[in-house]
């Protein structure tokens, strides 16, 4: 066997290399990019490409996870109240006894229709009981869907949420979330990664900070202060940091894996800040993070106490909502199709404690300077910080 000279060693080294290197990259291609055809829709004027992409077979797999379960027979008019037939009725005691068997049979199809009125309601208890903790956060639950129906219409419209928008036939929505501990990392300075690096599916597995949601989504209705960017050419005012810029993308990654959009989808690109040049679906989705914010600050962290412990995240957290949890990756929940009209019971202020009961007086975005970190009320232009 004859030996290799030192230029034939390299010359077999690099080659082997560079094969290494193709099947990596041929890999990479084939598992990454998606193949044609690919649709393009236009959603804003020519030439500012204001457009959305999407896959068609991506979208008959969505198109057949957003299907609506047929509507439950009309109930008559004609029957008591359901708070003199019933104890303990303290939601939906507006409603007649045929209405409220309506909307429980309902709710058992949307969230538990394997456990069934179990689920809830202990076996061999009376109906008032309130002994498993189910019933006491369906109950909440409740509150916060007339809630929404009621008091959030600038972001629901009138197509409105039920039950099934974020359960879709499941006792625990498959888009909740919880406060992340982060990938185990040296301590010290020089181990510290700033919440980067450590890909999460939150962020879309990018490298950006791993958990968008706490800083933004929590806290009730202080201003997380999102918004980043400078309306003028060098800072004036406006302090935010590279590590706060990341945050925010972070953020609006997830809100474009959640409704399955771009950036586009809300924002010209010649000039991201500016509302005056945004589609509408910004204002829609600046009033969704408030709502989000408030949702999770009046109805689910106040259930830390009901919750057991299994039911709780791995920082001991209770579930909370985002984006995520009613889209499900689809730009409308349910690609817009209301449920509501079928349950107009859902949509009254009777039984909703703790929060607003008259609907909220609907605020626009008007354009104006950016927000400066750190304050607490949007600036005098009425300009929301995101």
């Amino acid at each position: 066997m004859m030996k290799m000279t030192r230029e034939e060693a390299l010359r077999s080294l690099i080659l082997r290399i560079a094969g290494v290197f193709a099947v990596v990259f041929g890999a990479g291609l084939l598992f990454t990019f998606e193949y044609p055809p690919v649709v393009s829709v236009q959603t804003g004027y020519r030439g500012v490409a204001l457009e959305q992409n999407f896959h068609p077979a991506r979208l008959e797999t969505l198109a057949a996870a957003n299907q609506v379960p047929a509507p439950q027979d009309p109930a008559d008019p004609d029957a008591a109240p359901a708070s003199e037939v019933y104890q303990n009725v303290q939601v939906l005691g507006d409603l007649n006894e045929n209405e409220f068997i309506r909307v429980m049979t309902a709710m058992t199809e949307w969230v538990s229709p394997e456990q069934g009125c179990t689920y809830c309601h202990a076996e061999g208890e009376e109906l008032s009981s309130d002994s498993l903790y189910t019933k006491v956060v369906a109950r909440r639950m409740l509150q916060m869907t007339r809630d929404i129906n009621v008091n959030w219409q600038p972001h629901v419209a009138q197509t409105g949420v039920t039950c099934y928008t974020c359960h879709r036939g499941k006792p625990v929505p498959s888009q909740v979330w919880f406060n992340e501990p982060g990938q185990p990392h040296a301590r010290g300075v020089l181990g510290d990664p700033a919440g980067q690096n450590q890909p999460a599916m939150l962020a879309g597995l990018a490298s950006l900070p791993f958990d968008p949601l706490t800083p933004f989504l929590t806290g009730g209705g202080k201003d997380a202060g999102i918004r980043v960017s400078s309306d003028t050419a060098l800072p004036s005012g406006n302090r935010s940091s590279i590590k706060q810029t990341e945050w925010t993308y972070s953020l609006m990654i997830h809100m474009s894996e959640s409704l399955g959009v771009n950036c586009t989808y809300c924002h010209n690109s010649r000039s991201f800040r500016d509302w005056g040049q945004s589609s509408p679906t910004r204002t829609t989705a600046w009033h969704g993070i408030q709502m989000t914010r408030g949702l999770n600050a009046d109805y689910l962290e106040p259930l830390q106490g009901v919750f057991p412990a299994n039911r709780l995240g791995p920082l001991g957290d209770v579930p909370k909502v985002a984006c995520s949890t009613c889209h499900e990756g689809v730009y409308k929940p349910l690609y817009g199709v209301s449920m509501l009209k079928d349950y107009p019971e859902l949509a009254k202020a009777g039984g909703i404690t703790g929060v607003p009961v008259q609907p909220a007086s609907p605020v626009a975005p008007e354009p104006g300077p950016a927000q400066t970190p750190g304050s607490a009320q949007p600036p005098s232009s009425g300009q929301p910080a995101q």
